[in-house]
């Protein structure tokens, strides 16, 4: 009787201990135990795990992707325009014994290197830089900020700038070079239709010189486009080649005319003027 009491509190106490020292880790987590104060080279798996009673105790490392803000950091870029940028950071613990020892709190530690990162790329940087060619930044962030992680068995997946916010004066003025660059590109597209339009009716121009039939054949054409609508009133086009006939022949007659005046006003002028004979007094009348 004795000795079955003495197995079944043997039993008993085997089942607690066993119970104390029993630990389940999840999926997500990792295990690092630290016996006597002193961690073990290999962190334990998803799963049910034992620890020894009284002399293991286990932290439990997350390593998931963690995806953290950056607060909003205002700088000044390298052309000497001030900016506000924020961002985000997406890392991961690939080391969780590294994680628990060589820094405190891994993701404060990043926090502060990202924003300290953020700044330097600020001051680096041009604003059409942070504004356009983002994908380079990104890059540059993630190497400045995986350099410390690294050590700390911190893996930097990811880092992107959310959101540049500019003065107001500044977005006026770049809305104005906007709108400006856009009315040159209209102008220049308008001229250079213009350009293709009198290429093409100078081409035509020429072929209507050389065959007359054509001038003919559009004035008909221009005729039935104005009668094909419903009016009462028929505009026929008169031939300019008519008027610069005209114009031809007037300008002719006005350049006789002038041709037939000057010789004539010639010899007016060339004419001896009649001497007058001198006339005396009574004294002359008298003499025979």
């Amino acid at each position: 009787m004795e000795g079955t009491v003495v197995a079944v509190v043997a039993v008993g106490l085997l089942l607690l201990v066993l119970k104390s020292g029993m630990r389940v880790v999840n999926q997500v987590e990792r295990g690092v135990v630290f016996r006597f104060g002193k961690a073990l080279p290999s962190h334990r798996q998803p799963g049910i795990t034992f620890l020894v009673p009284f002399a293991d105790r286990m932290r439990k490392v997350n390593v998931q992707v963690v995806t953290m803000p950056v607060p909003t950091q205002e700088g000044i870029t390298r052309d000497n325009v001030s900016v506000k940028v924020d961002a985000v950071v997406y890392f991961r613990v690939t080391d969780p014994v590294r994680a628990a020892i060589e820094v405190q709190d891994y993701t404060f530690a990043v926090g502060q290197v990202a924003q300290s990162s953020l700044r330097s790329i600020i001051g680096k940087s041009d604003l059409d830089d942070l504004l356009s060619d983002r994908e380079r930044l990104h890059e540059g962030l993630a190497l400045m900020i995986d350099s410390p992680a690294a050590g700390w068995g911190i893996h930097i997946d990811r880092v992107e700038i959310k959101d540049v916010q500019l003065p107001e004066s500044l977005k006026r003025s770049m809305s104005r070079q906007a709108e400006a660059e856009r009315e040159r590109r209209a102008r220049v597209i308008t001229a250079d239709g213009e350009f293709q339009a009198a290429q093409q009716l100078a081409n035509a121009s020429r072929i209507m010189s050389d065959t007359p039939e054509a001038m003919q054949l559009r004035l008909l054409q221009t005729v039935v486009e104005v009668a094909a609508e419903k009016n009462s009133t028929l505009v026929m086009p008169f031939p300019v080649e008519l008027l610069r006939y005209f114009d031809r022949a007037t300008a002719r007659i006005d350049a006789d005319l002038r041709t037939a005046r000057v010789p004539a006003q010639t010899r007016t002028e060339a004419e001896p003027r009649p001497v007058e004979q001198e006339t005396g007094g009574p004294e002359s009348a008298e003499r025979p």
